[in-house]
């Protein structure tokens, strides 16, 4: 229902009686089409997800979660502020802690959230949900919050002609009147649960769902341990042209997700140790080493970051003793010519080339490795390792740029991004892989993970030549390579 919000004059009498006689202010109202039920629904997602209404926000953390009677107890330290209202009942309890994503400005703040039913009578139907955080006074709310002792959504429904309004209500502290900041935010806290609420019996379904594979509480947790260890001196020293808040803080989001990822893979076991193809500036390579994981990266070009994160001398001229070392891929399936093999010979080829095959059990990282995406689930399964792949720019097995075909299944998106990873993806099944999809929480529309760990056939049945052809060939990919090879200033 498409309509304009209603802001209610500032010495209006408060629309709901709270019993202790606190004053609730009206702020805005506005018409809807959505019901009680729908209301409750959405209401319950805001609370659980308060990062939808604030990007200072990580999450909830929900301590406490049931439904209200007068004999009510909990065992939780973290015991509810309960707010009563004539008319109303409490039908359900919950005390969530709000995390911010910055812990050195904001503490986590404790919040009561009150589901409640109308017990009024007649055509109108009465529901609400309020907001009670647990402070004292102004100056102890964090800076994420509205500085008000409560927050309430009315929501009110008419059976008679079959509309509703929802409406936004402030319980203010006592020394401190309104200001159009709080009154602004109010307007934005209403139009969020207008706009859910809309879509909700619109059919909108969501489409992108995070923290499938990994819980989020584990991986934002690691994200701001990263974040508060490594980000400033990083972003300090950054020696790249590139932005540096932009790289820093995507691959410690990509860090922390692997970090956690790996902890449910090896939980007791050894870790095999990792290599990063394409690694780029070699940024997540330095993160992962310096957290404990032995690995290490290639790419075909050095970059100006690697004397800052590769500390490691090569003995004797030998760069296999470096965590990030200069290689271009040429896959050992491929059938290389006597011509391309001399060529290489001839360019000093030998120590710049590598072949994709490592030691079983190694996980392979192919982050935004563009020419490497197609070819990660394949060099997985010719080692018999497991990989993670974050595609970016599209290229075929042969190293061209080209542009996937659009998804045949109903309901995917036709887009190139989404064309690109549901190609690889279908490589991915072919060569024997479960692939699961994480969307990843990284400051990147490219935010697509593509993770195989499990194995539908074994390695051993599947026909990777088949594979390469079916997924148009390779023709070319040699001449790409010597192309490399040829160009590469040679960093070691």
């Amino acid at each position: 229902m498409a309509s304009e919000p209603y802001q209610y004059p500032d010495d209006l009498p408060s629309l709901i009686e709270d019993v202790s006689g606190a004053r609730w202010a009206p702020l805005h109202r506005q018409s809807c089409a959505f019901g009680r039920d729908a209301f409750f629904k959405v209401m319950m997602n805001l609370i659980r997800n308060p990062n939808i209404n604030s990007s200072w926000l990580f999450r909830a953390d929900i301590l406490v979660e049931q439904d209200f009677s007068p004999a009510m107890r909990t065992e939780s330290p973290n015991q509810p502020i309960l707010v009563h209202f004539s008319q109303f009942d409490i039908q359900k309890v919950l005390v969530r802690k709000l995390i911010p994503r910055n812990t050195r400005r904001d503490e986590p703040l404790d919040q009561t959230c009150l589901l409640y039913h109308g017990t009024g009578t007649g055509e109108v139907q009465r529901s609400m949900v309020v907001y009670k955080p647990h402070v004292s006074s102004h100056a102890e709310m964090p800076f994420y919050h509205p500085k008000v002792q409560g927050i309430a959504f009315l929501h009110e429904w008419n059976f008679e002609d079959d509309k509703g309004t929802i409406s936004i209500h402030y319980h203010f502290f006592n020394d401190h009147a309104p200001s159009p900041k709080l009154v602004r935010t109010g307007l934005y806290l209403l139009s969020t649960l207008h706009k859910h609420g809309e879509g909700s019996i619109a059919g909108y379904v969501k489409r992108v769902h995070h923290d499938t594979v990994v819980p989020q509480i584990t991986v934002q947790n690691t994200y701001a341990r990263l974040k508060e260890k490594y980000a400033r001196g990083l972003i300090e020293g950054w020696a790249e042209v590139t932005d540096p808040t932009k790289h820093v803080f995507e691959d410690l989001g990509i860090a922390a997700f692997l970090i956690e990822l790996w902890a449910q893979m090896f939980r007791g076991s050894p870790f095999p140790g990792f290599v990063d193809i394409g690694c780029g500036n070699g940024l997540l390579v330095y993160l992962l080493r310096q957290e404990g994981y032995a690995g290490w990266g290639f790419d075909a070009r050095k970059r100006k970051s690697w004397d800052n994160y590769s500390h490691e001398t090569a003995a004797a001229g030998n760069q296999n003793n470096l965590s990030l070392r200069q290689h271009v891929l040429l896959p050992s399936v491929l059938n290389t010519d006597k011509n391309t093999v001399q060529v290489l010979d001839d360019v000093d080829g030998a120590d710049l080339m590598h072949d994709g095959l490592f030691p079983k059990g190694t996980f392979i990282i192919s982050n935004h490795a563009d020419e490497l995406t197609p070819w990660t689930p394949i060099i997985a399964t010719l080692s018999d390792c497991p990989f993670i792949m974050i595609p970016c720019c599209s290229h075929d097995l042969s190293g061209a740029r080209f542009r996937a075909p659009a998804p045949k299944q109903q309901g995917k998106s036709p887009s190139a991004y989404s064309s690109l990873v549901e190609w690889v993806k279908g490589i991915g099944k072919e060569c024997g892989w479960a692939v699961e999809t994480e969307m990843l929480r990284i400051p990147s529309t490219r935010n697509t993970a593509l993770i195989g760990r499990h194995r539908v056939n074994e390695a051993s049945s599947i026909d990777i030549q088949a594979i390469l052809s079916q997924y148009g060939g390779t023709d070319g990919y040699a001449d790409n390579v010597i192309k490399l090879a040829k160009s590469a200033p040679r960093g070691h």
